[in-house]
């Protein structure tokens, strides 16, 4: 009983250090750090001397969530998205240092994104050093990394229908105000056609959190959603 006992204990211990080597494959540290000191280092801090600056400290950010670090001054679209359950993982990660105007419209980050796969795998690995370490990071290559939401360039290219547009939106404005007024409910008029179709995706997607508009969005189609956007963006 004592020699499988201790077995057992070698053999978890050994599967224990695979699924760290694993967790490592999303990207090499040493390079995510010099992409970090060139892309992210003029707003963020991370490592033993980090603190806030125009964006929070990103010591421990895996695992955390959204608008949760204390003391920072958030703004109020990504308090809301952390309200509604949004949390940094891989995955979500990944979406927001891609595009964050995808997962947080209204996000003060003013920052295009980092189109680069292979880039921004080598960056979550050297944030990672910096967190907890989890182990349930898969197994995968920067470039298997899901880069969410997944649009073609067709579904981008859709030119929307206003009428269309217009009528689809009642449903939209018995919660959203047309004067684009912010009372509690984020405002959607006069957004870029381009930032309203990829937010509606990443609902549509299950990458934005908020349960109600993923279902709202799972009932759209491609060209609705190019229509809604189409009529949102002329609304004075």
């Amino acid at each position: 009983m004592r020699a499988a006992a201790i077995l057992a204990l070698a053999a978890l211990a050994c599967l224990a250090g695979v699924s760290g080597a694993r967790a490592d494959a999303i990207g090499d540290p040493a390079r995510g750090e010099a992409i970090f000191d060139k892309e992210c280092a003029r707003c963020h801090m991370v490592g033993p001397e980090a603190r806030d600056r125009i964006g929070p400290a990103l010591n421990g950010i895996f695992g955390r969530r959204a608008a949760a670090a204390e003391g920072f001054a958030y703004s109020k679209s990504i308090t809301r998205m952390g309200n509604d359950g949004l949390t940094w993982t891989l995955e979500t990660l990944e979406a927001y240092i891609e595009n964050p105007k995808a997962l947080v419209s209204g996000t003060r980050m003013n920052y295009r994104g980092l189109r680069d796969e292979a880039a921004r795998g080598d960056v979550l690995a050297y944030l990672r050093e910096w967190s907890d370490k989890p182990q349930n990071i898969p197994e995968a290559e920067p470039s298997a990394l899901p880069s969410m939401p997944v649009l073609s360039a067709e579904v981008l290219a859709l030119q929307g229908d206003l009428a269309w547009g217009e009528y689809l939106s009642a449903e939209c404005l018995t919660c959203h105000k047309r004067d684009g007024s912010d009372e509690g409910i984020p405002s959607i008029t006069q957004w870029p056609v381009e930032d309203f179709v990829i937010a509606m995706h990443a609902y549509k997607q299950s990458l934005r959190p908020h349960p109600v508009m993923q279902m709202m969005a799972s009932r759209l189609s491609d060209e609705e959603i190019a229509a809604l956007a189409a009529y949102f963006a002329t609304i004075d």
